[in-house]
């Protein structure tokens, strides 16, 4: 009985020999682990801070849109305005014009009745110095 304790103590020796050492590798495997664990959460945490720059770098970018947006409707109302005050101008040079032309057309008339006219008293002085 006693060899047989002794074969059951080794036996469990060595079971707990192999337990101990499957337990220092648990635990190795575990630590290895965490420490993977720890770095996961750390590239986690840089991706996290990441994707909150990225999302204000889009919330300006939206908002420089909305920016130009408003710039671009304020440019073509400006340049729409700009454009009738021009036609609108354009009509206005051309009346202008076409009056200028009335104008110079009468005063050319009018140097022809002021002409005739001369000529008429120059003919009636000539009749009269002519006849008295």
């Amino acid at each position: 009985m006693a060899v047989d304790n002794e074969q059951k103590l080794d036996e469990l020796s060595r079971n707990l020999g192999v337990q101990e050492a499957e337990l220092k590798r648990g635990l190795e495997r575990a630590e290895l682990a965490e420490n993977n664990l720890k770095g996961i959460e750390e590239e986690l945490e840089l991706v996290g801070e990441n994707m909150k720059q990225l999302e204000k770098s889009a919330e300006k970018a939206l908002e420089r849109e909305e920016k130009l947006v408003e710039k671009i409707f304020s440019l073509q109302s400006k340049y729409k305005t700009t454009e009738a005050k021009f036609e609108y101008g354009e009509m206005n040079i051309t009346k202008l014009n076409q009056r200028i032309d009335d104008i110079e057309d009468e005063i050319y008339r009018e140097k022809l009745k002021v002409k005739k006219c001369s000529d008429e008293l120059d003919d009636t002085f000539e009749d009269m110095l002519a006849h008295y």
